[in-house]
């Protein structure tokens, strides 16, 4: 019977499941909303088992798709939003609090607490002490959850990041496990060794027993067992989304560099090797096999599709984003309003997490559609901030951006960042490239494919932005950003 690839991309929206067959094409596609709890507190969180729930029905979808098609299901890959910290009884299986979305500022006090020992942690992880780092999560839930710190008194806690709980889940609690760029995301994991620093551990008083061991991004972790249609289908990769995304455009050279546009952004380049220390910048894993481990530079923004939703929300829009987009839509464009949505801190490479965003240029003849669409700019503007930072410092200029992620689905945004760049963007027309990243890696873990040179091959369809916009014009408007950037950090400790 032809063989097919489940992949799932349990993502801070939505969970997705896709069928890929060995053409590396998709087959089938099916998706599931999950919710994201903002409380009163401001802290963002998820239900575990919500998350588990989503999973179980696209995988029960995909899988009785393939059996309607007579094809079989050769493996399972998993990719996930990253940094999300979740804690759960070893013996039951039962999460033991809400998951720490890795939007939720709440450890902010955590770092101000280790901030003594910064530069380590940026030195061994690759990463700048910010409250977005997982054991900074890990480290709140146990001060301030009873049955976490029970659980770790008794023996009987798991932490992990979506991977290592959807592992556990998957697996009826026989593999409590995370990949190595997941891992790398979590401030613990020492990017020398590829083994969680002990040294790190004990300054977050996580205790070593409740992490997960380290395994490569492409290997078989065990088997399906708490899903009949999927029983005994072995689960062969595990990669965090962005890093996945990476993989699923295909381009393997040091000279690419890719944005994902959802919630957040991520950027991500490839490097030669693992870098020295980069104060702005975050080292990565790119990706790892059992031979070889491919390391990245990243930069990371906090709300890139997430500031238009705010702003929908802000407006008392009954569907904030789809609504919001279509306001930005009836303007040509923001008309010198700028908006940097710093409401949860900026990241890379500003690195301000009291930062809080702003709005400036406001004149009598403006519009909420001009405050729509400058949110769609400043997703723009960040991304220029992030390329410009990591051509900088690698003294390589990027040839064209890679894009993926459901806002590539605006074409309006596409441009704008092909004109604020002075570069062409290039769309890749599959904008769910995170699950087709991870059914790359499982289907060289199954033996599909070779070599990530035999996946660069595969047939994909992109779709080219070229700039238009005057370079002086071009000029102009991001000296405006960075005037804007500049006026968040007056604000700092000012708003709560």
């Amino acid at each position: 019977m032809p063989s097919l690839l489940l992949a799932i991309d349990q993502g801070t929206t939505n969970t997705k499941a896709q069928l890929v067959d060995r053409t590396g094409q998709p087959v089938f596609r099916v998706s599931e909303p999950v919710i994201l709890i903002k409380t009163e507190r401001g802290f963002v969180e998820q239900n575990p088992m919500d998350l588990w729930t989503s999973v179980r029905r696209v995988a029960i979808k995909a899988a009785e798709h393939a059996a309607q098609l007579g094809h079989v299901i050769d493996g399972v890959a998993i990719t996930n939003q990253r940094e999300t910290a979740v804690a759960w009884q070893r013996q039951t299986g039962v999460p033991l609090t809400s998951a720490v979305s890795w939007q939720c500022r709440r450890s902010a006090g955590i770092c101000e607490a280790v901030s003594a020992h910064s530069t380590l942690i940026r030195r061994s992880t690759g990463l700048p002490l910010d409250p977005v780092l997982t054991a900074t999560k890990w480290r709140w839930i146990l001060s301030n959850v009873p049955e976490v710190s029970e659980a770790a008194s008794s023996g009987d806690l798991c932490f992990g990041t979506v991977d290592t709980w959807l592992l556990f889940k998957l697996t009826n609690g026989q593999i409590h496990a995370t990949d190595t760029t997941n891992a790398s995301r979590t401030g613990l994991l020492d990017l020398g060794s590829l083994q969680w620093n002990p040294d790190l551990v004990r300054l977050f008083s996580i205790p070593p027993a409740s992490l997960g061991s380290i395994r490569s991004s492409c290997e078989q972790y065990g088997t399906v067992q708490s899903i009949s249609q999927l029983a005994g289908i072995p689960i062969v990769a595990a990669i965090g989304d962005s890093h996945a995304a990476l993989v699923g455009h295909g381009s393997f050279t040091c000279k690419s560099m890719k944005a994902t546009y959802g919630t957040g952004s991520s950027l991500m380049t490839l490097t030669e090797s693992l870098l020295q220390d980069t104060p702005s910048l975050a080292r990565t894993v790119a990706w790892s096999t059992r031979e070889h481990t491919q390391f990245a530079l990243e930069g990371n923004i906090f709300m890139s599709g997430s500031a238009l939703q705010w702003v929908g929300e802000f407006l008392g829009l009954n569907d904030p984003a789809a609504q919001a987009a279509t306001l930005a839509e009836s303007v040509r464009d923001s008309g010198g309003v700028y908006f940097v949505p710093a409401m949860v801190g900026l990241g890379t490479p500003h690195w301000e997490p009291l930062a809080r965003g702003v709005v400036c240029g406001l004149g009598p003849a403006h519009t909420a559609a001009h405050l729509a669409r400058a949110a769609i700019e400043a997703v723009c503007y960040q991304v220029a901030d992030v390329l410009f930072a990591m051509e900088a410092f690698t003294g390589i200029r990027v040839r064209e951006l890679l894009a993926d992620g459901g806002a590539t689905r605006n074409a309006r945004l596409m441009q704008f960042q092909a004109d604020i760049l002075g570069r062409p963007v290039v769309r890749a027309r599959d904008e769910e490239l995170s699950a087709l990243g991870a059914a790359y890696l499982g289907g060289i873990a199954l033996g599909w494919w070779a070599s990530l040179q035999t996946i660069s091959e595969l047939p994909r369809a992109n779709e080219t932005f070229v700039p238009t916009m005057a370079q002086e014009k071009r000029d102009r408007l991001y000296r405006g950003w960075q005037n804007a950037i500049r006026a968040t950090h007056s604000l700092k400790g000012q708003v709560a």
